[in-house]
């Protein structure tokens, strides 16, 4: 949810933060984050470090990024740049036996936008049926779910997670979730309806179909533009030696079909389908994280085709650790290298008139070097080479740059 930073929110947090400082420190306790392999990435929310108030059912994290970077795109540069990506703050409370709150506060570029990530209540009924209400992160493919920067060896967020799919989106809204597991198996759910894509999707800034414009949005927190919810649903199973598969959809009708009870337009869809699968390999600690998405989007005929109803993409994470001792005093510091492969498709199709492919994609490799002191903080090396076609397929403009950052809970 998008807010405005105003005084009264700031000095509420900060007094907050200040209470805990007051705090004697001998109450206070690290939980570490869940070292059981039985979790799936819908775990992410909860599976996190965080720090205990003593006798009290509150806990409070959070963690940090920041990064600089220096980035040519046909040779024009912008030079060198520091930025403060994000600080993101969450705080749980056990409200009673089997009631669990849990919040998530971002604050990006500087403090520039401030959002609440995640907000929600949730009810255990049983393991296999529990209920959550509130401010809620759709769970359509795996970054969505699990996008924490210390768990990652890149500075930047995939491209297609973040600017095909609308990155880390959240709305007010409810649903059900469960898991089951036996011996090696596990399995999990998540279905909810919540707050719904709007006609920023297709009238944006952007002058193409954009999902993620719909995040600028913050009346979707409040009402939805087409008074249909939108579903999102997600299965996954995991088995310990093998790793996880995840399966999601999402659809809505994002578009005011209807006003005051009077048809004013037809109903417009939106529906992605997304798959993941993270897996390690056991004789060499491979780690290998992948998710591709569909997307189909009901484009109105008096569109031109620079607006495309059809669009996919998706990326490869492969992380191999090559070192992990003691080093400069910290016990089981690992050194990984890695490599991220990505590719975008924002307008899937041919030309009409010519039959010629539409371009309008991306594909970009950026390898790295990162280093953890700890598992909770990461210290990473990247270098892209991008290379990006317009609508027409001209000859794609090249980026290429450098940028290195530190990642850290706290």
């Amino acid at each position: 949810m998008r807010l405005k930073p105003t005084y009264i929110f700031l000095f509420v947090f900060l007094s907050n933060l200040t209470s805990f400082a007051q705090i004697d420190p001998s109450l206070l306790k690290r939980i570490p984050k869940d070292t059981v392999k039985n979790i799936l990435n819908m775990d992410a929310l909860y599976n996190r470090p965080a720090l205990n108030i003593n006798k009290t059912p509150i806990s409070i994290g959070g963690y940090v990024e920041m990064n600089w970077q220096k980035m040519t795109t046909d040779g024009i540069s912008e030079g060198h740049q520091f930025q403060a990506r994000r600080l993101s703050v969450f705080m749980s409370s056990a409200i009673s036996k089997r009631v669990k709150f849990l919040s998530e506060i971002e604050f990006e570029d500087g403090g520039k936008e401030i959002a609440i990530e995640f907000a929600s209540v949730d009810v255990e009924f049983h393991p296999l049926v529990n209920f959550r209400a509130g401010i809620i992160v759709n769970p359509i493919g795996s970054f969505n779910q699990n996008h924490d920067g210390p768990k990652w060896e890149f500075t930047d967020r995939p491209i297609s997670a973040t600017q095909m799919l609308p990155g880390t989106f959240s709305n007010a809204g409810a649903g059900f979730f469960g898991k089951k597991y036996t011996k090696n198996w596990m399995f999990g759910y998540e279905v909810y309806l919540s707050g719904n894509f709007d006609n920023s999707i297709i009238e944006n800034t952007e002058n193409k179909t954009f999902l993620p414009a719909a995040k600028n949005n913050p009346e979707r927190f409040e009402e939805i533009n087409s008074g249909e919810p939108l579903f999102t649903g997600k299965f996954a199973i995991r088995h310990n030696k093998i790793g996880e598969l995840g399966i999601s959809y999402m659809k809505g009708i994002y578009n005011k079909f209807q006003d005051d009870g009077i048809v004013i337009d037809e109903k417009r869809r939106v529906s992605i389908f997304a798959l993941d699968f993270n897996t390690t390999i056991p004789k060499t600690k491979t780690f290998i994280t992948t998710e591709f998405a569909w997307i189909k989007v009901d484009v109105p005929g008096t569109y031109s085709q620079q607006f495309g109803d059809r669009q996919y993409g998706g990326f490869m994470d492969i992380v191999q650790p090559v070192l992990k001792r003691t080093i400069l005093g910290w016990e089981n510091a690992v050194l990984n290298v890695a490599c991220r492969l990505e590719y975008v498709d924002w307008n899937v199709g041919t030309f009409n008139e010519t039959g010629g492919n539409i371009g309008e994609d991306l594909w970009s490799i950026m390898p790295a070097i990162s280093f953890r002191p700890t598992s909770q903080t990461v210290i990473r090396f990247n270098y892209r080479y991008q290379k990006q076609r317009d609508i027409f397929g001209n000859p794609p403009a090249i980026t290429d740059g450098m940028s290195l950052g530190i990642s850290s809970y706290f």
